[in-house]
């Protein structure tokens, strides 16, 4: 959607949810900013609001699928959503641990990652459809392209994210609603900063934003970034798995608490 005047974006508290929130905001930009830290959020729409864009804040957790939908609904009745970026994200890898992922950790990350865009995306469908108009976004991962061991769960969550937008922007084409899925590699965020490896091709927090929004404008079906990272990653999902598991098993791993 080229020019959303009511945008409602999870995980709008820090990274790439914050700075999106930034990037639109505007006079005549009504802005709807969920995400678990309140403080946080109340300066990102402090910030948005010295744009001259409206901003609402809600402290939520988008794993709680009742309060989830309680807020989009009531957001959406008080102004009806030109744009939904399902964004809230959590990440965790294998780092210092043997044997895997512990079972809470895998359960944890599916439950924000996957669940979270559901219980964010599922409400406003019949609304949109109804409507015959509205975007969907949904945040995945290049990490989404191939499992690598060093974060097993968040690899898949980010495959599933990508493979459900992509068979929704077929479903919802002939209603009238788009969908974009958005696939970043490495961006500067409080996700990343735990990071202690080198991440290829690091991207700034506020020109992935604007990356983002360009693409949205123009209802891309992947917005995938930075190309060389893309292109990297695609290469490797296309070949046999038996070429490529050697080298995944020699890569940095992530850290195993979830943040």
């Amino acid at each position: 959607m080229r020019d959303p005047r009511t945008i409602l974006i999870t995980g709008a508290s820090s990274g790439i949810g914050s700075a999106l929130a930034l990037e639109y905001a505007a006079p005549g930009v009504t802005l709807f900013l969920g995400g678990r830290n309140r403080d946080r959020l109340e300066l990102v729409a402090e910030q948005a609001r010295a744009k001259g864009a409206a901003a609402e804040i809600r402290q939520m957790n988008v794993a709680d699928a009742e309060a989830t939908r309680a807020w989009i609904e009531a957001a959406d009745d008080a102004h009806p959503l030109d744009l939904v970026v399902a964004n809230a994200g959590i990440s965790a890898g294998t780092a210092g641990l043997t044997g895997g992922e512990p079972e809470e950790q895998v359960r944890a990350v599916f439950r924000t990652n996957v669940d979270g865009v559901l219980n964010t995306v599922l409400p406003m469908i019949p609304r949109m459809v109804a409507r015959r108009r509205g975007q969907l976004a949904l945040v995945a991962s290049l990490a989404g392209y191939r499992g690598v061991p060093g974060a097993p769960s968040y690899c898949g969550s980010k495959a599933a994210v990508k493979v459900f937008g992509e068979g929704l922007r077929g479903t919802l084409h002939d209603a009238g609603v788009g969908v974009c899925v958005i696939c970043p590699g490495y961006i500067r965020t409080p996700m990343t900063d735990v990071n202690t490896f080198p991440m290829p091709f690091l991207m700034g927090v506020e020109q992935a934003a604007r990356v983002i929004r360009r693409g949205l404008a123009r209802n891309k079906p992947r917005i995938a970034f930075p190309w060389p990272m893309a292109t990297a990653v695609w290469l490797l999902q296309a070949l046999p798995p038996a070429w490529v598991e050697p080298l995944l098993r020699r890569l940095p791993t992530k850290s195993s608490e979830a943040a």
